[in-house]
């Protein structure tokens, strides 16, 4: 099942300027992003959490954020 993340990437681009500084803020590598922002490697429940508090949303914005099917 794949995921439509542009809304989550437009927030990342946001609020920490470029994907490098997510991902450091995340404690991953870029590989990793990237991976993630691709559906390649799913999201964890626990890293759902903690990109929700890291990008400022509301625990009811993620459907939108994360969930949002692509079509």
């Amino acid at each position: 099942m794949a995921f439509d993340y542009s809304k989550l990437k437009g927030r990342i681009v946001e609020k920490f300027g470029n994907n490098t500084n997510f991902a450091e803020a995340m404690g991953w590598s870029l590989a990793t992003n990237g991976k993630k922002l691709s559906n390649t490697v799913m999201w964890q429940q626990d890293e759902i959490v903690k990109a929700v508090g890291l990008l400022e949303l509301k625990l009811t914005d993620i459907l939108a954020y994360f969930f949002t099917l692509a079509s």
